[in-house]
């Protein structure tokens, strides 16, 4: 049975601190300023924008992927101020005949090592087992990346292959560490 990511509306999720919500044209600056910083993007292997335009074509290629079923990435705001985007996590790279999805994730390095990313990873796997129906949770990290590595083994994913030079990115080939994390109910 193939899965299907068909929901009525964009799930707005709550955590203690957080809402997670659908990202909006007017994130634009928040995302630029995240994917040009490089203290953030160093291990995201990810062209940076040059302007902001860029951002707002991304922000329609999340709404148009939501809409066909195929990614749901929310923003992570502070509950106080839910307009303001701290960071985004979210799914993609959906294998919806096998019931898999890639997590990923960025968070503003002013919001960094407080738990938001712990938070909101909880909430979004749950969310991805129960309503989603996911059977595997899939990360993929830069080798180097040992924080998150640690949040991915904090929340029960394990390592399941290291590639080598998989990835080819800015004239350079780099290795790739996979994470998973099966879904207990299944």
């Amino acid at each position: 049975m193939m899965l299907s990511l068909n929901f009525s509306q964009f799930p707005i999720l709550e955590t203690e601190r957080l809402t997670l919500r659908e990202h909006i044209v007017a994130d634009a600056q928040a995302i630029f300023d995240m994917r040009t910083n490089e203290e953030v993007m160093r291990y995201i292997d990810r062209n940076r924008p040059k302007e902001l335009l860029e951002v707002k074509t991304f922000i329609t290629a999340l709404h148009d992927g939501y809409l066909e079923g195929q990614n749901l990435t929310w923003v992570m705001a502070l509950k106080e101020k839910p307009d303001q985007m701290i960071g985004a996590i979210g799914y993609w790279r959906t294998n919806l005949a096998n019931h898999r999805a890639e997590i990923g994730y960025m968070l503003n390095p002013q919001y960094w090592r407080k738990g938001y990313v712990s938070e909101a990873l909880k909430t979004t796997i749950q969310f991805g087992f129960n309503e989603m129906n996911l059977h595997t949770i899939q990360a993929n990290i830069n080798p180097g990346n040992d924080a998150s590595r640690k949040i991915l083994i904090q929340h029960g994913f394990v390592k399941e292959a290291y590639f080598k030079e998989d990835y080819y990115f800015n004239g350079k080939f780099l290795d790739s560490e996979i994470y998973g994390l099966l879904n207990p109910n299944h």
